[in-house]
């Protein structure tokens, strides 16, 4: 074991590994999830100077910030949804540390939701998938990649009168990634692990449903997804350690072979 690490170390000084940052900047500008009025809101991001080398503190520069837990690129616990919500180490101060540090596969649906923004992945998809790359290993990873995280403003939630419309999965194919492959996780480069319609599925946001009811885990607004291969990448993804925390903003990075 000393050996292999001793060998990723190397090939990390040498260049032959590149660390990819699957991150979004974290602003007062970047989108927040949307939800009916009569449901309380997820703040956005927000900073204050506290002193810059002046008189309110002569050789430091700080600020103080606020934001919701699941505020810009985030990590969701199972103790987010209420299905999760009685199943032990649920909280992002709880979950396992060896979940942050996994192979991810990465599923390219963004040609299929280039021409369609509601695109839904379905098993099918996830199988025709597999043929090409392989089953998705037990305790993985799985992203959706969307091409989504290259909008920004009101086109990155694409809220109409009837919701948002962005892609995202059906229960089946998150019920095949968790009992059949046996995943710890699930991503994807929009706001949420659902689709914008999700609350008309059945059951209403599948994946949040399946997923924190099993005790996987949901990483959302991802960037440079595009930058990941299908396979054999290693994602890396603490969140802060809240405690009894729902979710974390946090850094999220991939070493992928350079």
């Amino acid at each position: 074991m000393t050996e292999v690490l001793q060998n990723l170390g190397a090939d990390l000084l040498a260049g032959n590994v590149k660390t990819v940052d699957l991150t979004h900047t974290l602003d007062p500008d970047f989108p927040v999830i949307v939800l009916p009025v009569e449901f309380g809101q997820c703040a956005r991001f927000r900073v204050e100077e506290v002193s810059r080398y002046d008189e309110r503190g002569p050789a430091w520069y700080w600020r103080n910030f606020t934001c919701g837990e699941h505020t810009g690129t985030h990590f969701d616990a199972p103790i987010h949804w209420i299905s999760g919500k009685d199943l032990p180490d649920a909280t992002v101060d709880t979950v396992p540390t060896s979940a942050f540090v996994r192979p991810v596969c990465v599923i390219d649906c963004s040609s299929e939701v280039a021409k369609d923004e509601d695109y839904i992945l379905t098993v099918d998809f996830i199988q025709a998938w597999e043929k090409e790359h392989g089953d998705i290993p037990e305790g993985s990873w799985v992203f959706m990649r969307t091409d989504w995280s290259k909008k920004s403003g009101a086109d990155y939630l694409n809220l109409r009168e009837d919701g948002a419309h962005s892609p995202g999965p059906d229960a089946d194919a998150v019920n095949y990634l968790i009992h059949e492959r046996n995943i710890i996780g699930f991503g994807t480069e929009t706001v949420g692990t659902d689709a914008g319609q999700a609350a008309h599925f059945e059951p209403p946001y599948p994946a949040h449903y399946h997923l924190h009811g099993n005790n996987r885990y949901g990483l959302q607004c991802l960037n440079n997804l595009d930058q990941l291969p299908p396979t054999g990448a290693i994602l890396i993804c603490p969140p802060l350690k809240i405690k009894h925390g729902s979710g974390s903003p946090l850094r999220v990075m991939a070493l992928v072979n350079a």
